[in-house]
């Protein structure tokens, strides 16, 4: 169970504190105001409930428990990456948005689907479950826990939610991945609601808990006091099947009705949580401007060893950029040229395989098994398709960071990697389309019947891979057979094994052709936006020194009294915005009382 809290309705305190904050910004710092001012424009349709933590921590059970269903979302599951797994009201049904498709598709197996055998971004689950009346649940799994990619596909469903439901269980204290993620996901949303699974398989629960509770008070301290909810999703599956005399007791020992009860507590202060969401984020812009603020302090106390400092890192920077900008293209060229050579190689030796399974069938097969080739092809295509995209994923990753480690070292890498990715996006984004297709691109090649989907359009299949803070939007690819295929293998082929070693031929031959243009495509594309926005973090980085250099001569060339004056200038540009700070944690503190507090019913 939950204890109710006491906080009333703090919307009209969340909502003043927004409106202060923003109407500072604006004064400040236009853009990231009108960044915060969209943000709270957001119309808050349903709360959503985003469910994040590592793999094999018993998320899919968990949210089978939450909603009653067992088995509904796949549990043991190798799921993909970049494949969200969204549970809304509804009639039981379900749809995939996949790479290149311009709408979703109606599905009927989730697990082929979620495991990455049929490639997809994004899953829609509906059911009548009654916790669905209130929320939606959002589940972002992925390979490996929370690795570098499946970190950044969890933030980037973060900035959509309600509040965050962090998985944990009760084998062992959270991990340094999972604490890095909590910080990183401190700064995007406000509430945070613990689950601490399998209590039913590790009678130690209680001791990792404390634990827990002592780790997140040296790492993450803001969710040291967040509350923390053991569950069994075990005995609450088995409490469903149960006899009609034991279910009672089943439930009470999984404890999942308090998780529930929490859960519709939160959704029912749906509005008051995207009030503090947005508070959050603005906390994060002011604690930026009350740096560049403390900077202004520094230079006006016209430092010499700072100035001197940076002066020669500003030399440096432009000298390296007069010098070595031809050598970093020279570089950049390279790497993207024998990237695509692998790749391109790689394809042949995958499509070669093919070709020889595919002809070991048609040789030997007979009745089904030469009827069911079209299909059989198809399949094959579109799990190659998929395997591509994840391959290219990790190549332009391999690729940027090489060429990102040549250029900057680690601090200037650290202080512009937030224009590199943002021009990164922007340039891939502006890639023009190719062979007049437009968006969402669909190729049919005719001789073999080939349905080829990708291109910029393909939105809904983007996915946003990060190594080392660097982030590269790679867009899937989608292939499989178009409809001229089977159209040709009934007109020509059926049972003649002469016709349908021809038809494999063509329809392999094409696929072949078709990917090994996309990659060359793909790696011109990566190329010329690795070196746009390396180019414009160089430019940038200048342009700032310069500002900060000027700050410092203008400080220097003043006496005593005008360095003073400036200094105290930028001084009251501090203290004001160090005072929105502290209003602003002000409240911030008091929405805590919003998060709904387990009952511990050791303590009655």
């Amino acid at each position: 169970m939950t204890t109710p809290t006491t906080a009333g309705d703090l919307t009209p305190v969340l909502d003043a504190a927004v409106r202060d904050t923003l109407a500072y910004v604006r004064t400040v710092d236009a853009d990231a105001g009108a960044d915060l001012a969209e943000l709270r424009r957001r119309q808050l349709v349903r709360p959503s409930i985003v469910v994040v933590g590592e793999t094999k921590r018993g998320k899919s059970s968990l949210i089978n428990a939450l909603l009653g269903v067992p088995g509904l979302s796949p549990v043991d599951a190798a799921v993909a990456t970049a494949t969200y797994l969204q549970f809304v009201p509804g009639e039981p049904g379900m749809r995939a948005w996949t790479p290149g498709a311009a709408g979703p598709v109606e599905i009927d197996d989730l697990r082929r689907w979620a495991t990455g055998e049929q490639k997809a971004r994004r899953i829609e689950v509906s059911h009548p479950a009654p916790l669905l009346r209130y929320l939606s649940l959002l589940d972002t799994p992925g390979v490996g826990g929370l690795d570098p990619a499946h970190a950044t596909v969890a933030l980037a469903a973060v900035e959509k939610a309600t509040a965050l439901l962090f998985t944990a269980d009760a084998s062992a204290p959270l991990s340094a991945p999972e604490l890095e993620f909590l910080a990183a996901a401190s700064e995007r949303v406000d509430v945070v609601v613990f689950a601490l699974t399998k209590i039913d398989v590790f009678a130690g629960w209680r001791r990792i808990a404390d634990d827990n509770r002592a780790l997140l008070r040296a790492h993450a301290p803001r969710f040291a006091d967040a509350p923390w909810f053991p569950v069994s999703a075990t005995l609450a599956e088995l409490a469903v099947a149960a006899p009609a005399g034991e279910q009672a007791a089943l439930v009470d020992a999984s404890r999942i009705a308090g998780l529930q009860h929490a859960l519709v507590d939160l959704a029912g202060r749906g509005h008051q949580l995207q009030l503090a969401n947005v508070l959050r984020a603005a906390r994060g812009e002011l604690t930026r401007l009350a740096a560049a603020a403390a900077a202004r302090v520094e230079a006006a106390g016209a430092d010499p060893a700072r100035h001197a400092e940076l002066r020669a890192e500003r030399a440096a920077l432009a000298a390296r950029k007069r010098t070595e900008s031809r050598q970093w293209t020279l570089l950049l060229s390279t790497e993207t040229q024998r990237a695509r050579i692998e790749t391109v190689g790689q394809l042949r030796t995958s499509i070669a395989t093919l070709q020889q399974q595919f002809s070991e069938r048609i040789d030997t097969g007979r009745g089904e098994a030469l009827t069911g080739l079209p299909d059989a092809v198809d399949t094959a295509l579109q799990a190659l398709a998929a395997t591509l995209s994840t391959q290219l994923e990790v190549t332009f990753h391999e690729v940027g960071e090489k060429v990102l480690a040549s250029v900057f070292d680690e601090q200037e890498r650290a202080a512009m990697l937030g224009r590199l990715n943002a021009t990164l996006r922007h340039a891939l984004a502006a890639a023009p389309p190719r062979d007049g297709s437009g968006e969402n691109a669909l190729i049919a090649l005719s001789a073999g019947g080939i349905a080829f989907m990708a291109g910029r359009g393909a939105i809904l299949g983007a996915s946003v891979f990060a190594l080392g803070g660097l982030l590269v939007p790679v867009a899937g690819i989608g292939l499989g057979l178009a409809a001229g295929g089977y159209v040709l293998w009934r007109r020509r082929v059926q049972t003649d094994r002469q016709q349908a070693r021809v038809w494999l031929r063509d329809v392999l031959g094409e696929a072949r052709a078709a990917l090994a243009d996309e990659i060359a495509n793909r790696f011109t594309d990566l190329q010329y936006a690795l070196s746009v926005a390396v180019d414009d973090a160089v430019e940038r980085r200048l342009r700032d020194l310069d500002a900060h250099l000027a700050e410092l001569d203008a400080a220097a060339a003043e006496d005593a009294a005008g360095r003073a004056k400036r200094r105290a200038a930028a001084q009251s540009d501090l203290d004001a915005v160090r005072a929105k700070l502290r209003a602003v944690d002000d409240v911030l503190i008091r929405a805590r009382a919003l998060t709904p507090v387990p009952y511990d019913e050791e303590n009655r």
